[in-house]
Formats: structure tokens, sequence, C-alpha cells
């Protein structure tokens, strides 16, 4: 079983997580893609985040896709941070291909996420390019520490099978919608 991690605070959830979300699907070749509805991004403010019962019910209006799953396993299992999260389901599914599906937004600034050496090579990791954030991306400190470990474009349906560090960077059509812009426009930050 191969299986993307989805995670983000979705708040709130817009077509381009759904758009990211079916880019990794058929890129991946995945069984199933778990969106992980986070009690709350340890790097920014949760002041005004809506609980996550609200948040799970919002991602369920989006995540329109038969192999998609909606959870709030990370506030069921405790777990704050990514790298604890990998470890618990590594140790819960060992047989489970897990592969973490991030942003190219996220990647830029993945090497200020607790434990981020360990997440690189604990899971492979799949960067889905973000309108803007392709070039600091791929300049990252985690690109340029991982480099000898990235895996072509073209071979992204073998990254679930490969040993950990493992990373793609996936190109393609970008839908310009951020939450924060769409929180700003609502008045809501």
């Amino acid at each position: 079983m191969r299986v993307g991690l989805y995670g983000g605070s979705f708040n709130p959830p817009h077509r381009g997580h759904a758009h990211v979300a079916r880019l990794a699907l058929q890129r991946l070749g995945l069984d199933r893609l778990w969106w992980l509805v986070s009690p709350g991004n340890p790097l920014k403010s949760t002041d005004g985040l809506p609980d996550v019962g609200r948040r799970l019910e919002a991602v369920r209006r989006v995540a329109h896709h038969p192999r998609a799953v909606v959870t709030d396993l990370e506030a069921r299992l405790g777990t704050r941070y990514t790298v604890d999260l990998v470890r618990r389901l590594k140790a819960l599914r060992p047989s489970v291909r897990f592969v973490l599906v991030i942003g190219a937004d996220n990647w830029a600034t993945f090497h200020r996420w607790g434990g981020w050496q360990e997440i690189a090579r604990t899971v492979p990791i799949a960067i889905v390019d973000r309108p803007g954030a392709t070039f600091a991306a791929l300049a990252s400190p985690a690109a340029r520490v991982f480099a000898n470990a990235r895996v072509a474009e073209r071979d992204s349906a073998r990254l679930a099978s490969l040993p950990p560090p493992a990373w793609v960077f996936i190109a393609g059509a970008k839908v310009p919608l951020s939450s924060s812009e769409l929180r700003r426009a609502a008045g809501r930050d």
C-alpha cells in the first residue's frame, strides 16, 4: 500500500489544495492520499484557527476523490510535529510505503521544521510546485542538503518504493490560490 500524507491547517481548504492532492495521486501512483487536518502549524499562530472538526468538514467538501481520506489523525495520535507523526506511522504500519506530500512553499522553508532531516531520511517526499515558490524551493537548504536524493520527475511513480532520502519536484499547472489570501479577503487575517 502506497499512502500520501498531505497535511496542513487547511484554513480554509480550496481548489488549490484539491489540485495538489489530485496531482500527487496521479503522478505518484498512490493507493490513498490522507488529508491530515492538523491541530495547528507549529510555525504559525493558532489565533482564530477554527477547530479541527469544522476544518475536517470543510476539507471533505473539496477532497472529492475515491482514494482520498480526510482525517484528524494527528489530533487523535497527539502528534504536533511531522517528525513525530512519521515516526508513529512507520511504527504502527511498517508495511505501508508513506510519501510526504508538500507544496513547494513548504519545501522552501522545510529546514525550519522540527526534525526536518530525520523526516527526509524516514519517508520519501513529493514537492508539488506552487505559484511563486519554484525558485525558492529548488534553492532551499533542504534541496541543497538532499541534492543527491532528488528523483527525476519522470520517475515520480517510483518514489514510494525508493528508500529515503528521496524527493521529487512535481511541476505542472498551478492554481494561484492560498489560504492566507482567502482569509485576508474575508477579513479573517
